[in-house]
């Protein structure tokens, strides 16, 4: 059997004692190596201190090779902080306004791919399959084919992909957009990311698809849609014995019988976080009836603080959050608690399970899998009720949830009300639906279709989730 040759900015290298990492990542990559040998190469984690080598080194574990390289500051800076997380990260969720482009990013952005190639380059034999992952790593195919290396390459974009309107306005975009026909096989999260990517190469490439492949030179490359799923049976069996918890039955009881709307997100501006907040004083605004018997716990774990735009942000949202339980808070009860911290994923299936409603309003997000474990942690007898941005991937596949427009704070305000008085055969039925898409659309599921895809690319068959409400085939 071939190798499976995953390549991603960071590999979730397991410590040894058990307790790897739980992120998405991590979980459909194992998926997709079950029962095959398989290596997983990307960035260490490590940035080296000036003098210091660049090292490769590889960790073995249950039949796969973990790869991992240094960087330097430079090579941080510019690819990693510079090119990745200040241009492509807010153009790719449509923020063309926050995107910081320069040329020194971009040499460092094509270096480390580069680099990354010439480690590869070690590493591979000609059957292997390689399967890559992000926006980190746009340009490195065409490195790898550069070095001869024919095998079947597919890349996944994890993350929106806007519209060849947008795409355009990226400097230098004719050089490296096009570089991703240099795969044979380009996966987006929905039918319309991969739709716009296909206008792009029509519009700016000079490209014609028959059945959305594209002949490039000698070589044709696929545009599909696979939404990312999650553990759902595993993820449902682990919210009752999480609920269970001392944690989640010390954060319950703190409640003294008050419902709880929940919300978890990294602090990004594509959450929407103020906005959001915004929507909940609405909500209370407008139901005075609710306050005092509801409580909105907001977990927001910081992230790229080194930048300033997010310590910027950190402060707004904190300050906001504090108007608002500053206008309405009581002495016995504080409207919104604002906590900025991780808890694990078996803790957060334990609240997931204790909310009466999810609120889950990104402006963009390319998936967004906080949606999918929300549904899954819930209670078929008394479930809760997902509130979802109709501008989030998993809006596609998660019809049954109160869809709404992240923008317009009163629609937002009154969907909590109605998903906190909605009749429990509503809430039910609801829940029944969504349970029952994100079964068919299993992590496991989405990783055998990338790679059966890549591997035997299918002759005459329509996107699966293009044209449909987000079945999978």
């Amino acid at each position: 059997m071939a190798r499976l040759v995953v390549v991603s900015n960071r590999v979730a290298v397991p410590d040894g004692k058990g307790a790897g990492r739980a992120g998405g990542l991590e979980v459909a990559i194992h998926a997709a190596m079950h029962n095959r040998q398989g290596l997983w190469y990307g960035w260490s984690g490590k940035v080296a201190r000036h003098g210091e080598a660049i090292e490769t080194r590889t960790v073995e574990r249950d039949d796969i090779s973990y790869v991992v390289s240094d960087l330097s500051a430079v090579d941080h800076r510019e690819y990693y902080n510079g090119f990745a997380n200040r241009v492509l990260w807010p153009l790719l969720h449509y923020r063309l306004d926050l995107a910081e482009f320069s040329r020194r990013d971009l040499s460092g952005y094509m270096r480390v791919n580069e680099h990354f190639a010439n480690e590869l380059d070690k590493l591979l034999r000609p059957d292997d399959v390689i399967w890559v992952h992000d926006y980190h790593l746009m340009p490195l195919a065409k490195a790898l084919r550069d070095r001869g290396h024919m095998n079947r390459i597919g890349y996944f974009l994890h993350i929106p992909c806007p519209p060849p309107e947008i795409l355009t306005a990226l400097p230098n975009h004719e050089r490296l957009l096009p570089m991703l026909c240099q795969y044979d096989l380009v996966g987006f999260q929905t039918g319309d990311d991969a739709a716009n990517f296909g206008r792009y190469l029509t519009r700016e490439c000079g490209l014609h698809s028959s059945d959305y492949s594209y002949t490039v030179g000698d070589r044709i490359v696929r545009l599909d849609a696979f939404p990312v799923g999650i553990e759902t049976e595993s993820f449902a069996r682990t919210a009752p014995r999480a609920m269970r918890s001392s944690f989640v039955q010390n954060v319950l009881g703190s409640l003294a019988g008050r419902a709880m709307i929940i919300g978890v997100d990294r602090l990004d501006y594509t959450k929407g976080l103020n906005l959001r907040l915004d929507a909940y004083e609405h909500f209370l605004g407008a139901h005075a009836a609710w306050r005092s018997k509801v409580t909105y716990l907001q977990i927001t774990p910081t992230s790229r603080s080194e930048i300033p735009e997010y310590a910027e942000m950190a402060r707004m949202v904190s300050q906001e959050a504090g108007r608002i339980n500053g206008k309405y808070g009581e002495a016995d009860w504080t409207p919104i608690r604002y906590v900025n911290r991780a808890y694990s994923r078996t803790a957060l299936a334990g609240l997931y399970r204790g909310a009466r409603a999810g609120l889950v309003t990104p402006l963009r997000d390319g998936m967004n899998l906080v949606a999918k474990e929300y549904i899954a942690a819930q209670n078929a007898d008394d479930p809760g009720v997902l509130i979802l941005s109709r501008f989030a991937g998993a809006a596609r596949e998660c019809e049954e949830a109160l869809i709404v427009n992240p923008y317009d704070a009163e629609a937002v305000g009154n969907a909590i009300a109605r998903a906190l008085s909605m009749p429990l055969a509503e809430r039910q039925e609801r829940h029944k639906a969504l349970f029952e898409t994100l079964m068919k659309n299993d992590i496991r599921h989405w990783a055998e279709r990338f790679i059966e895809t890549l591997t035997r690319p299918p002759r005459g068959a329509a996107w699966p989730f293009a044209l449909a409400a987000g079945v999978p085939r």
